[in-house]
């Protein structure tokens, strides 16, 4: 079952339901498809086989829609990414997923088309908006005739490949299916959550993530509408639930916590919502109870997951404020154990690696791979089962309680930071002998990124601008240094490892000091 192919069946069941709104654009089912068949046989026509790795560079839009379910519909494989991170990381992901087509915005279009369409031989370039440094409009990738699309092999059933950065710091294109993208926001989703084809969906997260992709896929797989807010503005977003009736709105804490003074000076604007869908970091109790004081009539629920996973647990709306500090019970079909270093199953209470499966990977929510990186993909997929690198324990309820992080991350904002791909950056900077990155609380981001850093004895000597700089220009926004902090040396323990927990305390010392 391929996510196109739902989407054609509700083209011709609701042609004249709205399908996409952004702003005054408003895209009917009937335009909806007929625009990504025209997109996918442009594709073809142009020499696109199955298989074949398109990049979407685009920020939320409704090209991206168009875009992605054109690719889908050619048998290619989408790649998004987000314009919040840099060209080098851009110039990296499509070197390593060797890309035949890249499309941007306007706004980006004369770097791409020199620094990495021109670079790549063959390589097709899209901008949006018109034809810019020598990419060719978005709007010329449109084929009009009557052939009809062609049938596409059973055994291609990767939809995208969607980039997560690792503990060694290099990116890593996570492969996932039609599958996975429709059994876990379609029909998962659809049922645990009670949304459907008569709800208003409301995306604000980036669509190029996993987060903001699943609103996407929830509202096309169920035959919705899906309203698109291109970037966060509190007041845009308020505007758009009141004047849509918006009525399932997914976000992350940090997007609750920017939003709560607009909702609680104003909630009757926010009254059509019934069900919210957070993610990301821990969502703090008190922040629950305010915006549920505020929005009595909607349903919160709350998932724990990861990009190759999919949803792993949930919490239900009353189980928010039973079992708080939890992520939840595992979603109906969703096998978890909690295990040793050894492997061996954890006695009930006690703390392990949380591994998940679903069947065969990529066959329901579980990835099917790393791209091209066997070994990762034999380290991560060992009998069926994804080591998940987070520690956990379970109680007797079955609830799932995070304990650690196997992994060296950092979630701020949403969005995950991998602490080696920061420092690996950051001891680029010339002065700099070693770096390591740490997360602090922070009570608008959830964590933010901190740096400690040994500078070397000889030549420059780099001060806190010119990392951060640096870090800007290699790598996204989010990903760098809030603080950076110079240290003589890193503690170590006898192994030479850094101790990060001391890294921790030390910059909350700091910081508490200086407010």
């Amino acid at each position: 079952m391929r996510m196109e192919t739902i989407l054609f069946s509700h083209c011709r069941r609701y042609p004249d339901k709205e399908a996409l709104i952004l702003g005054d654009r408003r895209v009917t089912y009937r335009e909806f498809g007929d625009r990504v068949t025209s997109i996918a046989k442009a594709l073809i026509a142009r020499g696109i086989k199955p298989g074949d790795r398109v990049v979407l560079y685009l920020p939320n839009c409704i090209e991206f829609a168009e875009g992605m379910f054109g690719v889908l519909a050619a048998g290619a494989i989408a790649v998004p990414v987000t314009t919040r991170l840099t060209l080098s990381e851009l110039t990296f992901f499509c070197n390593d997923c060797d890309a035949k087509v890249v499309v941007c915005d306007s706004e980006r279009a004369d770097a791409i088309a020199q620094d990495i369409v021109g670079k790549r031989t063959g390589m097709l370039g899209f901008s949006i908006g018109g034809a810019f440094g020598g990419l060719e409009d978005f709007a010329t990738l449109r084929l009009e005739n009557d052939w009809p699309l062609p049938s596409l092999p059973l055994a291609q059933d990767e939809a995208a490949i969607l980039y997560t950065s690792g503990t060694t710091g290099q990116p890593k294109g996570v492969v996932i299916t039609h599958a996975n993208l429709l059994i876990q926001h379609g029909f998962m989703n659809g049922c645990e959550w009670g949304i459907g084809a008569d709800d208003r969906y409301l995306v604000v997260t980036p669509m190029a993530h996993r987060a903001g992709m699943g609103r996407l896929v929830n509202s096309t797989m169920l035959g919705g509408t899906l309203c698109i807010i291109p970037q966060f503005d509190a007041e845009e977003i308020i505007s758009t639930i009141e004047r849509e009736k918006i009525t399932v709105f997914g976000m992350v804490p940090t997007v609750c916590r920017m939003l709560m003074p607009a909702i609680e000076s104003h909630p009757e604007r926010c009254y059509s919502l019934r069900r919210i869908a957070v993610t990301g970091e821990a969502f703090p109790v008190a922040l629950k109870k305010r915006l549920i004081a505020a929005l009595p009539d909607a349903r919160l629920v709350s998932f724990f997951g990861m990009t190759e996973a999919g949803g792993v647990t949930y919490l239900s709306h009353e189980e928010q404020f039973t079992h708080p500090e939890a992520v939840g019970r595992p979603s109906p079909g969703v096998e978890v154990r909690i295990v040793s270093d050894a492997g061996k199953d954890v006695a009930l209470g006690e703390v392990g690696e949380l591994l998940v499966r679903t069947g065969a990977p990529g066959a329901v929510t579980v990835m099917k791979e790393y791209f091209n990186r066997p070994e990762q993909t034999a380290a991560a997929l060992r009998d069926g089962w994804f080591y998940t690198g987070d520690m956990a324990r379970e109680d007797a309820d079955g609830y799932i309680y995070i304990a650690d992080r196997k992994k060296d991350m950092i979630v701020s904002g949403g969005f995950n930071v991998y602490s080696k791909e920061v420092e690996q950056v950051i001891s680029e900077v010339a002065g700099v002998r070693d770096a390591a990155v740490v997360g602090i609380p922070d009570d608008m981001y959830g964590e933010a990124v901190v740096a400690f850093v040994e500078r070397s004895s000889e030549g420059q000597s780099p001060d806190e601008k010119a990392i951060v700089e640096h870090c800007r220009i290699k790598i996204a926004g989010y990903k760098k240094p809030r603080h950076v902090f110079f240290i003589e040396t890193l503690p170590r323990n006898a192994t030479g490892k850094v101790v990060k927990h001391l890294l921790v305390k030390d910059a909350i010392t700091a910081l508490t000091r200086s407010a």
